[in-house]
């Protein structure tokens, strides 16, 4: 009502389709990313066959693992881990959609780090920092990877998956003490915990990110997804991005086991107040709002994109 537009959100980030709240295309947003914080990341489009892609990896020098996922896409939907060329070829036969494919990055640490910044000013803050517990079991040297998660409500509503695509593990034994990460990807529909890490939040990192913000034209609101060795390192700014979503991100540290419900609300709304703050002063700077037609198009175009979610692609292979 403020804004009088209820597609506001989209002078947010100039430099992101429709402001990042939906619909965005990752690689457009990956290369305006500065190259030293990225991994290296390749778009394929809907339909490229195994030597297409086979090729693209050797041109740039990639190796297995490799993360490929729909380059218009979220909550984790087919993000995967590839290992193999089996697992490749699979990958390609199901996929609906233009996708990347992403160099993995094997670090210790993932985290998602919310930053936003009012155009009209030189600083900006760090709001919210949420470390990714990946989904992951112990061994007992007894029992399968089955029954352990089965014991387990986290991984037992993972089970029906692996069932699909990992039978093979179920039936092993982990070592006494043995961890085995059941799922490299970082999202809530994985069975990632999410961690509240905003004690990290400090000057020194602040700098970190108004420094980069900066250097990314047509940002100023969103999530940083990245990975990195340590605490240390990460306020050094040495870190890797995987990804950088505007205004449709979350504060994820209201995700937190036992995080108050009343102060997840109350971080949700300082954030939207913050979009609308910065995205009127953007219009004022003459990103204009989308009109209430291309408000309109826009919907209808995700509701389309979405209806590929509801296709269980692992049975049409």
């Amino acid at each position: 009502m403020k804004a009088r537009s209820f597609f506001f959100f989209s002078s947010a980030n100039p430099g992101i389709e429709y402001g990042g709240m939906l619909g965005e295309s990752k690689f457009k947003i990956h290369i305006t990313l500065p190259q030293e914080y990225v991994p290296i990341t390749m778009y394929a489009p809907k339909g490229s066959t195994f030597e297409q892609v086979k090729t693209l990896m050797m041109e740039n020098r990639l190796q297995f693992p490799v993360i490929l996922k729909p380059d218009i896409g979220e909550r984790g939907w087919m993000v995967s881990k590839i290992l193999n060329d089996e697992e490749l070829n699979s990958y390609l036969h199901i996929s609906p959609v233009d996708f990347l494919i992403q160099e993995y990055i094997d670090l210790p640490i993932e985290l998602g780090v919310f930053y936003y910044r009012y155009p009209d000013k030189n600083e900006g803050k760090v709001s919210s920092i949420v470390k990714k517990k990946m989904l992951e079991i112990t061994g007992n040297g007894k029992d399968t990877v089955r029954s352990l998660m089965g014991n387990y409500p986290r991984a037992r509503l993972q089970l029906s998956t692996f069932e699909n695509e990992y039978p093979e593990i179920l039936n092993s034994i982990p070592d006494n003490g043995e961890k085995i990460e059941l799922m490299p990807i970082g999202n809530h529909s994985r069975g990632t915990t999410f961690l509240n890490e905003n004690s990290l939040i400090n000057d020194e990192l602040q700098r970190q990110f108004d420094l980069l913000s900066k250097r990314i034209d047509g940002f100023y609101f969103g999530r940083f997804d990245i990975r990195c060795n340590s605490e240390q390192d990460l306020k050094k700014g040495n870190f890797k991005i995987m990804e950088l979503n505007g205004a449709g991100a979350e504060p994820g540290h209201i995700y937190h086991p036992g995080h108050s419900l009343f102060a997840a609300y109350r971080s949700i709304i300082s954030h939207l107040q913050a979009l609308f703050k910065i995205s009127r002063e953007n219009k004022k700077r003459g990103y204009a709002y989308m009109t209430f037609a291309e408000g309109i198009d826009f919907i209808k175009q995700v509701r389309e994109y979405n209806k590929l979610k509801t296709i269980n692609w692992g049975e049409q292979a």
